[in-house]
This record gives structure tokens, C-alpha cells and sequence, in this order.
């Protein structure tokens, strides 16, 4: 059965369905999944069986995978996923039980919450995050995604042209202290330094220029750092105002696949007694956006 690709809108968030997509793909269908991403930038794929091997095995379809972050953070936690190829994104300890309120993991985890690219704070950073649903709440725990080429788009010219050329620093621990919920040590700190990112990127799929923006950006390098803060949150607030946003509602099954290098997203808040297991494989971009096309 050949993919059909139903557009949410039309040039943001469409689903996927023809396709079983813990099975090798067919070269097609890998193909006309790559085209829908570079498109849509966000696609989902409903009612699908995946465990963590076949997910890793689907996400080699589309690049190298970035291994996780969380586990190089958090050393001294034990973690349910032994693969490092697979982030956990639940509110579960090693044992499948929920985080306590005051678990270092979960206070961590809240800058999820904040607007975000994934793995901007590195070097290479993340190409597409491809994020699976074993368990959902009844209620809330929606990921919302921004468009950031068409954000760019609705930018002045003016504001256009003041943007070339602009770099950011990104780091993880910016978009951390920024909730101030958990204390790193030295070495955690070293593990992940600050990064140089383009303010503004040519999407390589598209060829469409876009907003390259996170909670992890700290300042623009060059400028005094309150005057990059305000550029950068200025950007942030302009390219999450709702005609930019998809609100994606989850349910048991979804694979949800987007595009780091053109979107932002966070996700929402939820009863967190309640269990929620999503698992996470990223890709790696091909190199530091500062290596790309402007």
C-alpha cells in the first residue's frame, strides 16, 4: 500500500498513514516520508507498534542518530532505557514508577516546557526528533509546534536584514537556569559547553530561510547580552504568536516526526501522577549551522 499524506494545513503538520512503520521501508516510501517532512515539517503517523529497537531502526532511515543528552546529564541517575540511542520522555523512574515531585529527572525535565529546538546546545545539532507514544493521560501533556520558516516570512524586511549575520550562543544550561529548579555540578556542566548557532538558517530541504531560535539561546555573541536577550525573546514571542502554532493532542500509538532545523516546540502541562511514556529518537544535523547556507 503506497503512503497518503493529508496536510493539516498547507505547508504545516500533515499525517501519514498507508505505511507500517516497524517494517523496513521501502525506498519510496522513505522517500515520499523524507518530501513530506521537508514540506510540512511536522508529520504524525497514527496507530502504530513500535518498541525501541524498531523505532531506532526506522529513525536510521533519515541520518545518523544523536545519542541522548539526559544520560551524560544525570549520571548518577539509573534509567529504564538502557539504549543511548533513546530518550526517555516520561515521568517514570528506573523501576516504571512515577518521579516523585522533588526527583531531580523530573524538575529537569520541565524546561521541556519552554519553547525549544532539540540539541541546538550542540555543536552538530539535532535534525529530526522522531517521538513515540507508549502510554498517555486521559487529559493535557499536548506538544505544540511554531513554524519558524513562516515566521520568518511575516518578519519585516527590515527586521529581515538587521537579523543576517547574527549568531547566538546556546546552551543547555540557559534554558535550565531560566526555571532555577536543579543544581549541576562542574563536570555536568563541562560535558555540554556553549555553542555557536546561526540566528537565521537556509533550511536545507526546503530551501526556505527560517528562524533557528530555543530557550537554550542565551545571548547574540558580539552584542551586549540584555540587547541579544530582548532580540531573542522578541523572535521567540513573534514566532509563537497562535496563526504560527500546531497544537498536537496525543494518543496511544502516535509517532510523531519533526524537523528541528525549521520548528520549535514545548509541551504542556499534565497530571503528573498519571503515567505518561513517550520515547524519543533524534538525528543529527549534518554540522554546525555556522557550516550551512545562511
Amino acid at each position: 500500500m503506497s503512503i497518503t499524506v493529508t496536510p493539516t494545513s498547507p505547508d504545516f503538520f500533515a499525517e501519514i498513514s498507508g505505511v507500517d512503520v516497524s517494517k523496513p521501508l521501502a525506498p519510496a516510501d522513505c522517500l515520499a516520508i523524507e518530501n513530506a517532512i521537508n514540506r510540512y515539517a511536522v508529520v504524525v503517523f497514527h496507530d502504530q507498534k513500535l518498541d525501541d529497537d524498531q523505532q531506532v531502526a526506522f529513525a536510521r532511515n533519515f541520518g545518523p542518530i544523536a545519542s541522548s543528552a539526559l544520560k551524560l546529564r544525570h549520571r548518577d541517575i539509573k534509567h529504564r532505557i538502557e539504549s543511548s540511542d533513546v530518550a526517555d520522555i516520561s515521568n517514570l523512574d528506573s523501576e516504571g514508577k512515577v518521579l516523585r515531585p522533588d526527583a531531580r529527572r523530573r524538575l529537569d525535565g520541565l524546561a521541556n516546557r519552554l519553547w525549544h529546538t532539540d540539541a541546538s546546545f550542540r555543536a552538530v545539532p539535532g535534525g529530526l526528533s522522531m517521538l513515540y507514544a507508549h502510554v498517555i493521560p486521559d487529559e493535557g501533556g499536548d506538544t505544540e509546534f511554531a513554524d519558524m520558516r513562516a515566521a520568518y516570512d511575516a518578519l519585516p524586511d527590515a527586521k529581515k536584514r538587521e537579523l543576517e549575520g547574527l549568531i547566538a550562543e546556546h546552551s543547555i544550561w540557559r534554558s535550565r537556569e531560566q526555571l532555577g529548579v536543579v543544581q549541576y555540578t562542574e563536570e555536568e556542566r563541562a560535558s555540554l559547553p556553549p555553542v555557536p548557532q546561526r540566528v537565521v538558517r537556509t533550511h536545507p530541504g526546503s530551501q526556505r530561510k527560517t528562524l533557528y531560535l530555543a530557550a537554550h539561546a542565551s545571548h547574540i555573541i558580539g552584542m551586549p547580552v540584555a540587547d541579544g536577550r530582548l532580540i531573542i525573546l522578541d523572535l521567540i514571542e513573534h514566532a509563537t504568536q497562535p496563526r504560527f502554532v500546531h497544537a498536537h493532542k496525543w494518543r496511544q500509538g502516535d509517532l510523531v516526526i519533526w524537523d528541528n532545523r525549521c520548528t520549535m516546540h514545548r509541551a504542556r502541562p499534565f497530571d503528573t501522577t498519571k503515567v505518561r511514556d513517550l520515547r524519543r529518537v533524534t538525528t543529527r544535523d549534518v554540522a554546525s549551522t555556522l557550516e550551512q547556507a545562511a
